[in-house]
Order: structure tokens, then sequence, then C-alpha cells
């Protein structure tokens, strides 16, 4: 299952069914989960640990020292969780000691051509980005939420779950869970609609997503005042919960 052209460094550790491609390299302590898939000319770099029947393509670079000035070469870690799909020239990079030292990535999650996911980002589970779609440093984002192409994260941003980017924006605050968001500083302009039906959301959540979406945006109450009605009115609905929980705890704010 390895090619006779690939690298593999003597402490690197490949679980049964892993398949490496031609001229692929495989650095120092790196761990590759059983059944994963590493194609030609793929780099996977030292400290990175990745899960079970990840399909990585080629020209991809996995777990590559970070873009931070401060970076000075400690050990810090890319950890990919299981079933991933890393497509050609996509980039996944390590953490830094200032961010906890590890970039976090979850299961099942997409990254087309030439997306980007810098130092210390937390991205969880079935997660989209598109092609050339970027994260700089520390970003999370949440559980199925859809990236558009040619978009960008500012540092410390948070995108929410069930939420879709339009391709070309650029996020420079935290995006509430449930939106949709667009443009250049990207505003919200309503609640994904069809992503919540589509994944099976019952119409009474949806219905009080809205109604909630509508008494922070639309309303022209203050952050504080809005808050409080939707908690009143709809804060026993678990997305709700979570709505209001995200914006309460937004250290960038969020794009209104």
């Amino acid at each position: 299952m390895i090619h006779s052209t690939a690298i593999i460094h003597p402490t690197a550790q490949l679980d049964a069914g892993v398949s490496v491609g031609p001229y692929s390299i495989i650095g120092e302590q790196v761990k590759v989960g059983a059944g994963t898939q590493v194609g030609a000319h793929v780099v996977i770099e030292r400290w990175t640990e990745i899960g079970r029947d990840n399909q990585i393509f080629q020209f991809a670079s996995v777990g590559a020292a970070p873009q931070d000035l401060k970076f000075q070469g400690e050990e810090t870690w890319l950890v990919l969780g299981d079933r991933n799909r890393i497509r050609e020239f996509a980039t996944l990079h390590r953490g830094t000691p200032d961010g906890g030292g590890r970039t976090v990535v979850g299961n099942d999650n997409l990254f087309m051509a030439y997306s980007h996911v810098a130092h210390d980002c937390r991205v969880h589970n079935r997660v989209v980005m598109a092609n050339a779609a970027t994260l700089a440093g520390h970003v999370e984002v949440e559980d199925n939420a859809i990236l558009g192409g040619l978009m960008a994260v500012h540092q410390f941003c948070r995108i929410g779950c069930h939420t879709m980017i339009s391709g070309g924006s650029m996020i420079a605050q935290d995006i509430p869970p449930y939106t949709i968001a667009q443009g250049d500083r990207a505003k919200t302009i309503g609640i994904n609609l069809v992503g919540l039906k589509r994944r099976g959301f019952p119409e009474a959540t949806i219905r009080g997503i809205k109604n909630a979406y509508r008494l922070m945006f639309r309303s022209g109450l203050r952050l504080e005042a809005a808050l409080e009605r939707i908690e009143l009115e709809y804060g026993t609905i678990p997305e709700v919960k979570h709505f209001t929980a995200f914006i309460k705890e937004s250290q960038r704010g969020i794009a209104r």
C-alpha cells in the first residue's frame, strides 16, 4: 500500500490499510489512522495526528509550520479526525504555543482545492470549505457550516453552526448560528432556511429560530433587550438557546 517512491520517516506510525501514493512525504512523529488514503505528492509534516478513513488528495500540505512570525519551531500539533476529505493544494497548519499548541479538525469535513486552515483553528464536524476559502489563525467553525469559495475569515472570529457564507465574503465579526451572511465586511441577511429544512429541523424549531432572528436583527431593539425578549419567548428551544449563548459569548461582536 506504500508506493516505492514515497518517503516515510522511521518514527511515523501508519495503521493497517493506510495507502501512500507516489512521491509523498510523511514526516517524523506523524500518526495516520487505519484506512486513510494519501495521494501522490502529498506532504504531511511532523507532529500531525490523522484519524481513520481520511482521503488526502494529490499536492495537499498537511501539518506544515504555522505562518506566524512569532513561531520558533516549538512542538505544536495538527489533530485531524475521521473521514475528512482534503482536496488538491489544500493547506492545514499546526498550532502555535500562544494558541494552545493545537489546530483541531473534527470529522466528515470537506476541504476543497486551495482552501486553507491556519494555526490554532477549531473546525468542528461536517463543515464544507469551498475552493480557496481561507481561515486566519484562531478561527472556530461550528458543525455543518458551509463556507463559499474565495471567502476569508479574520483572526479570532467564530462561525456558528448551520451557517451559509456566500462566496467572496470577508468575515470580520462573528456569524451567529443558523444564518446566511454575505459581503465585504459580511452582514447577516436572514436564516439558512433551506439548509435547516434539508437537515430535518422541525417546523416549530425553524419558526423559533426565525422569530429569534427577527427580534435580534430586525426589531430595532438594543442587543441586551433583544436577548431578553428572545429568552423569555423562545428560550425553551435548544437551538435558540445556542443562538443566544453564541451571541453573549462573542468577543469580536456579531455581524448585524
